[in-house]
């Protein structure tokens, strides 16, 4: 107890020294009011390459959903390695992360915390391959705060925790200390062995506190202030203090075609990196499962509708979830009618399409050679890690397609795959993140009730008048974040403190010359990926193919 306390009393105080060191960002430039969508047009010609002749021509980012970096990355590099799962062997020069060990895994904050978290109170344990299937915790932007319980960490059984997995899981994960569960690299073998070949950190954070559409908005914006249009507003919105909203729900997008037509909807107004993409003639797409409605699935459903049953947890899922589309909610970048591109050759250039895909449309376009410069992937909902109806096998064979296919391609020297996460599901982790910034609403939490900080601390909102956007309480929890890439240092764990909009500023760094969104956005304070590469010498173009069931090397041996 008293390592405990001691070991509370400094992220205390460096959660303080933290808090005040975030200075508010000056007001960006005035706000168009939101237009219609890009119309129609012919295809722009290409956009040059990044500048320099840089090697980097091709970003893909990998957008999974709810995972934390302690629910897949606890133990890393050390495995179990029970019989009848897929072995994992680290490098002998693998380095180590900041997991859970010691004290975190036997006398854990959460399991002496019986007073708040009853029957949920247990120590971190782990979930064979077998148990990969597990329910949906809590993750709303004000629990989620609850369980950090302003740096004890201490909460989440409490506050995010959900019982009742499927029969044959551990004793503990029956009750809602479910949420302190984590896998290893028997389950999330490829993973793994993607942090073996190249780089991942330990190090970065959701942007804000919040479930899946925060996040994926905050990857393309940084900036969850400026929701307009809100239809029937059901508390996904929480106002900004300066008479505007800000998101920290999951609301679908107003006029997307499959949004459902009795739930609360709405729009953004302000610019993202889809824009500013446009405006340097640089190609680009979004590409989500489900998008094409004229697909029929083998099940035979269609349209808004195609689903896809996953195997593993045996749950019926859409393909397409529209509050997983950030682009969607933006007047100029959305494609609400779900429009088809008018060829494979026009993907990533403006025509009705408009920029918005479906997964196929990514291999469609890559395999007949017109490979955009940045591109968003989406799986389908079975396929996209969601606990409750997907899983880490299903989300595994996903992500190593579109890796060992990438790889084979003639442009793999030039391509970089990142993967990351839009939230964390709420699921344990037990790195206190560094709040850079505050806020102050009846849904903030972090330091009590209504408190995330100094109101007047917030950064800015996205119009110019809002110079203290409230809503945005952040960094939230720690996420998984890994770069694949020929340019990716090997075997190398990053400590550099980053975001999701870090994304977004690699983007504005390697396409934009350093062009930011302004507008109060997260990406003028992001911390950079730069750590995680290395331009000194050749790339190590070798294809590094993984088997997409069990995750294992499948070349090289």
């Amino acid at each position: 107890m008293q390592r405990f306390l001691a070991t509370f009393l400094v992220q205390l105080l460096t959660f303080g020294l933290l808090v005040q060191a975030a200075p508010p960002m000056p007001p960006g430039p005035p706000v168009p009011p939101p237009g219609p969508a890009v119309p129609p047009g012919p295809p722009k010609p290409p956009g040059p390459p990044p500048p320099g002749g840089a090697p980097v021509q091709h970003l893909v980012v990998i957008f999974q959903e709810n995972i934390s970096f302690d629910h897949y990355f606890a133990t890393y590099p050390t495995a179990l390695n029970l019989p009848g799962e897929p072995v994992f062997t680290a490098l002998p020069d693998t380095p180590s992360v900041n997991g859970l060990s010691g004290g975190l895994l036997s006398d854990n904050p959460n399991a002496l915390n019986t007073a708040i978290n009853g029957t949920g109170a247990v120590n971190p344990f782990r979930l064979s391959r077998a148990q990969a299937a597990t329910n949906d915790q809590g993750h709303n932007y004000m629990p989620e705060q609850m369980a950090f319980h302003g740096g004890l960490m201490d909460q989440f059984p409490f506050s995010v925790g959900t019982a009742g997995p499927p029969p044959g899981s551990p004793a503990q994960a029956l009750t809602k200390g479910q949420v302190m569960a984590y896998f290893d690299g028997n389950t999330v073998t490829a993973l793994w062995n993607y942090a073996q070949r190249f780089a991942m950190s330990d190090n970065s954070y959701n942007t804000t506190f919040g479930p899946s559409t925060p996040g994926a908005i905050n990857l393309i914006s940084g900036q969850t202030n400026g929701v307009i249009n809100n239809v029937k507003g059901t508390g996904g919105v929480v106002a900004d203090g300066n008479g505007g909203l800000t998101d920290i729900g999951d609301a679908d997008p107003t006029n997307d075609v499959c949004s459902t037509p009795t739930g609360e909807t709405f729009q953004m107004a302000g610019r993202n990196v889809g824009d500013m993409l446009n405006g340097a003639g640089i190609t680009w797409g979004f590409y989500e499962g489900g998008f094409d409605l004229s697909v029929v699935n083998s099940d035979t459903s269609t349209g808004c509708n195609r689903t896809t049953t996953s195997l593993i947890t045996n749950s019926k899922k859409v393909d397409y979830i529209p509050h997983h589309q950030p682009f969607q909610y933006y007047p100029s970048t959305a494609n609400p009618t779900h429009a088809r591109p008018n060829s494979v050759s026009s993907i990533g250039f403006t025509d009705p399409a408009n920029h918005q895909y479906d997964t196929h449309d990514f291999f469609d376009a890559v395999s007949a050679g017109n490979y955009p410069a940045v591109n968003f992937l989406k799986a389908p909902g079975f396929q996209d890690g969601h606990a409750g109806y997907s899983d880490p096998l299903d989300e595994q064979q996903f992500v190593v397609q579109v890796i060992n296919f990438l790889q084979q391609k003639g442009d793999w020297e030039h391509t970089v795959v990142i993967i990351a996460y839009d939230d964390s599901d709420g699921w344990y982790d037990h790195q206190m993140s560094p709040i850079v910034n505050q806020s102050a609403t009846s849904q903030d939490a972090l330091l009590g009730s209504g408190s995330c900080g100094a109101a007047a601390l917030a950064m800015a909102g996205v119009n110019s008048g809002t110079l203290h956007a409230q809503g945005r309480c952040g960094y939230g929890p720690r996420l998984p974040l890994l770069v694949i890439s020929p340019w990716a240092k090997q075997n190398f764990v990053d400590h550099t403190v980053t975001d999701q909009s870090s994304i977004l500023r690699f983007i504005e760094d390697t396409w934009l010359k350093g062009e930011r969104i302004g507008q109060g956005s997260f990406d003028a304070v992001a911390g950079p990926l730069t750590n995680m590469f290395d331009f000194s010498g050749p790339p190590n173009k070798m294809p590094y193919l993984l088997d997409g069931v069990t995750g294992e090397v499948a070349s090289p041996r």
